[in-house]
């Protein structure tokens, strides 16, 4: 029997929720299933994710218990794809029945028109009747099945509310036939339940769209894959492709996994993956990302994921999980809608007595207690914060822009400090051996080059390409040994060697005032100064300078934060003078240098502690604690696999103008929220007591709750109009 596992939770596909109500009522059901930790229901995907540890046949069973049906979601192209079909075909029935209902109740409209203006034109009563039971009791045959599965779980929902007040209206209706009363409501009830399915319609469409990016990306991935065994290239469904698996990629074919460049040259397009516009030139050596398209060059590959695994996968749960989550403010909405149906109900029984009482009939009594349950529809509240959030995470993922969960999400838009690392970050992350101060250079570069063989830090890289580039033979390194945000030591050629920053010099004993002049040349370049001493015991023998070219983008990403009222600090256990210098081109005021890699969470908590709300932005494992201690933290996607799952937002290209663009995108997906929260608050606070009072007809309040519905969707796709870049 299938089980959820703790850390891998499982998400849900439910059928049959129409509101808010309904949300909170498959949770609850969901959430009293033995061994589930949490449950969280998403309207607008009509998604439910479930963590913990319960048999898959004991979460069904639960939610069908309460009224709605749920199968596990589809997580691969092939099962989205399936999904889709399967979407399109109940949205081309639904239009189908859309059509004819609106045929069926356009004469009733016209009818209604022509006693408004005067006009002696009136269909007989038999004739309304016919014309309105078809839409009634076939078109609006949904609400009936809906609100029956909510009665037979226990609880009211949207639908119940509309099936109550058409079949209100339509047997009214029919009793006045019967009795030769003028006054009859066919068309109303009618043009309600015409009205309502014109919402789910648009409602429909809109979430099509808003989730166009989840299938955007599943599409991604290509079906078959050129591999080469046993001496011959067969092509095999991309499924079975293996990390090692020697893969050729023809030009204009997408690449069917992460993997690295063996042969040949050519271009990635990678927009759909990082958002980077340009394509990205690809030599031996490079690595490709699964799913990017391949330029015009053929292309031999060593994969190094799976179909299901790598960048694409990682960008994919992300944009899922975010979408699936609960922004903090949505427990509000939880809360109204706990009580929403209940509430409704109680007024329209409610009004119905009190009209009675003050007009004696029952029958003026029974309009307005009709217009209360077909007008208040929580669906504008229920699609309120999810829709916003679905089309948020969308732009962001076509952007690059990745954010794991809604609260995130939230969260950034009140982000009032950045904290940047400099390398790999504001920086192009390849270090350079700039300055090379010492009686005998070429030998102070062999000892540094050779100690640091057994190291995969960037200065390592740095020192090793500069003794390659200059011919230098390097000697045996034995009793390698780190020093997180110091430097190392080590045993070259039997000889003592210690290479690192001032603080391990002095923590050695060892003097540097004889070197200032040569570390002053080196920051007035920008560049760290790394000392190296060698022998027994330790001798200073020189100081070597290692620079980092800045990224284009980075004094533009600066001043873009600054315009939108954001300070930025610099943190960096690079030396004061090389941050300075740093600092001062990209127009950063406030440096915090020579920090040691435990000691970025004390830095980051300080700026907290000041009633800051801070965002750090990092690309190294050394980051991973400083991102996880900030409010927000932001991984640079090129950087290392614990930074990215550390933090709740990954950018996915090496352009920290994303910094400022995933604030905005928060601030602008908040202010959706907000925006949507008002007017569905408004509506349901202004349309009641209008119904109750008697100035809303029952037509009138069901044209106003589709229109709810519709206007909080249309409202959140126009987060679309965005085209992100820099503020204006």
């Amino acid at each position: 029997m299938n089980e959820i596992s703790p850390g891998a939770p499982v998400d849900l596909a439910i059928e049959g929720m129409t509101c808010a109500a309904c949300v909170r009522r498959v949770e609850g059901a969901l959430s009293s299933v033995p061994g589930v930790t949490a449950a969280s229901v998403n309207l607008a995907n009509r998604r439910a994710r479930v963590s913990g540890e319960a048999p898959l046949d004991a979460l069904l069973q639960a939610v069908d218990a309460v009224g709605y049906r749920a199968a596990p979601a589809p997580h691969d192209a092939a099962g989205e794809a399936a999904e889709a079909r399967a979407e399109a075909v109940r949205l081309k029935g639904d239009l189908i029945t859309l059509t004819a209902a609106a045929l069926l109740t356009l004469p009733l409209v016209v009818q209604m028109g022509a006693e408004l203006l005067g006009l002696p034109w009136m269909l007989p009563g038999w004739v309304q009747a016919l014309l309105a039971a078809p839409v009634q009791f076939w078109a609006g045959a949904r609400f009936y099945r809906a609100a029956w599965s909510a009665l037979r779980g226990r609880h009211g929902n949207m639908d119940l509310l509309v099936a109550l007040g058409t079949s209100a209206a339509f047997f009214f209706s029919l009793y006045q036939l019967a009795t030769g009363a003028p006054h009859l409501y066919f068309e109303a009830a009618a043009v309600v339940v015409t009205l309502v399915l014109l919402g789910r319609v648009l409602e429909a469409r809109a979430r099509r769209s808003a989730a166009a990016a989840i299938r955007a990306l599943m599409q991604l991935r290509p079906e078959m894959a050129r591999i080469e065994r046993g001496g011959k290239i067969v092509e095999l469904p991309a499924e079975m492709l293996r990390p090692g698996d020697i893969v050729i990629v023809k030009p204009g074919e997408r690449f069917p996994a992460d993997g690295e460049v063996l042969e040949g040259e050519s271009e990635s397009d990678e927009s759909l993956l990082t958002g980077e516009s340009l394509p990205v030139e690809k030599k031996p050596g490079d690595r490709v990302i699964g799913g990017a398209l391949n330029g015009d060059g053929l292309l031999r590959l060593k994969a190094t994921s799976g179909v299901h695994e790598g960048v694409l996968a990682h960008i994919i749960a992300l944009v899922e999980n975010a979408q699936a989550s609960k922004a903090p403010i949505e427990k509000l909405v939880d809360r109204v809608s706990a009580v929403f149906v209940p509430v409704v109900l109680g007024l329209a029984v409610l009004t119905f007595l009190g009209w009675t009482l003050v007009t004696g009939h029952w029958q003026a009594a029974l309009i307005p207690a009709v217009s209360i349950l077909v007008v208040a529809c929580p669906c504008a509240l229920g699609l309120a914060t999810p829709t916003a959030i679905i089309v948020g995470t969308g732009i962001g993922a076509r952007r690059g822009i990745l954010l794991r969960d809604a609260a995130a999400l939230e969260r950034a838009r009140e982000v009032s400090v950045v904290v940047f690392d400099k390398t790999g970050t504001l920086t192009e992350g390849h270090p350079k051996v700039i300055n090379l101060e010492g009686d005998d250079p070429g030998h102070l570069l062999t000892l540094a080059a050779s100690a640091q063989q057994g190291s995969e830090h960037a200065i390592a890289r740095a020192l090793l390409e500069r003794a390659r580039a200059d011919g230098l033979t390097l000697q045996p390194v034995a009793e390698f040994r780190r020093l997180g945000g110091r430097g190392l030591t080590a045993r070259v050629a039997g000889t003592d060697v210690a290479i690192g920053n001032a603080r391990l010099m002095a923590e050695l004993g060892l003097d540097i005032a004889g070197q200032a002049a040569a570390t002053a040349r080196i920051a007035e370049a920008g560049a760290s100064a790394i000392y190296v001493a060698a022998g027994a015991p330790l001798r200073l023998l020189g100081v070597l300078g290692i620079g980092d070219s800045l990224r284009e983008s980075a004094a533009a990403a600066i001043a873009d934060l600054r315009s939108r009222g954001i300070e930025s600090v610099l943190l960096t256990g690079d030396s004061k003078p090389a941050a300075e210098a740093v600092a001062a081109k990209l127009g950063i005021g406030r440096v915090l240098a020579e920090v040691l890699p435990e000691g970025k969470v004390a830095e980051i908590e300080r700026l907290k502690a000041g009633a800051h709300v801070v965002a750090m932005v990092g690309d190294g494992v050394n980051d991973a604690p400083a991102l996880a201690a900030a409010d927000v933290g932001m991984a640079m996607g090129g950087g290392s696999d614990a930074a990215m799952a550390t933090a709740p937002v990954t950018l996915m290209r090496g352009d920290p103008r994303l910094v400022g663009e995933a604030i905005e995108l928060s601030r602008r997906t908040s202010r959706k929220i907000r925006e949507n929260l008002f007017w569905a608050f408004i509506y349901n606070l202004v349309m009641l007591p209008l119904a109750a009072l008697g100035g809303l007809s029952p037509m009138l309040a069901g044209a106003a709750m589709a229109l709810s519905s519709v206007s909080v969707v249309g409202n959140s796709l126009l987060l679309r109009l965005w085209q992100g870049g820099r503020k204006t």
